[in-house]
């Protein structure tokens, strides 16, 4: 099977959020995620290289949120349900405090009805920016404040802001900053050089 692969039907575009969450509980070994008209797409795992970057681009956000406190910081398994009716799981993820403490702990143990603050999504060789792109201006629409789509192999990072969509950040030089939504946090992005 090519990942990432689509499951098509109309009793999977009629499962609830509950369900949808026991379905993905039920199928621990895939990743998945729904878009917005109830599709659901496996995700494939990613490769080594990919994964040390992503665990350094977590590993950077958690070590800024241990000292600020401002937030959490989660990883690519976590899924948000978005306000469209899409559950995504971007490959880093930071909520404020504030808009936590509006959740109870139940609704944090399963997939939130919330958007992030802040993603990240890391592009893996198979994946198509265009598709990303998508993914991008879906997290915007849906109350994302700030993504950063990076692509390490061409040192670019796409910026995507509530007031601006898609500005590029090109090489690995310099730090980029998540002001003012993160204050004081900046990804080094030349840790993820290969």
């Amino acid at each position: 099977m090519i990942l990432p692969a689509t499951l098509k039907g109309r009793y999977i575009q009629r499962m609830s959020d509950e369900e949808f969450f026991y379905f993905c509980e039920e199928n621990r070994g895939f990743k998945l995620e729904r878009t917005s008209d109830g599709q659901i797409i496996l995700m494939s795992p990613t490769g080594f290289i990919t994964g040390d970057r992503n665990a350094s681009i977590i590993q950077q956000i958690r070590n800024w949120n241990d000292k600020s406190r401002l937030g959490r910081a989660v990883d690519s398994d976590t899924g948000f349900y978005l306000p469209n009716g899409a559950m995504r799981n971007p490959d880093a993820a930071w909520v404020s405090n504030e808009r936590l403490q509006k959740l109870s702990p139940a609704e944090l143990e399963g997939f939130p009805h919330l958007c992030p603050d802040f993603i990240v999504e890391l592009r893996s060789k198979g994946d198509s920016l265009k598709d990303l792109k998508l993914k991008m201006s879906e997290w915007i629409e849906n109350g994302c404040t700030l993504a950063w789509l990076i692509d390490a192999d061409e040192e670019i990072v796409y910026v995507y802001k509530q007031a601006s969509i898609e500005t590029f950040h090109k090489g690995f030089d310099h730090p980029i900053s998540a002001d003012p939504v993160m204050p004081g946090f900046s990804l080094v992005l030349s840790e993820l050089r290969v």
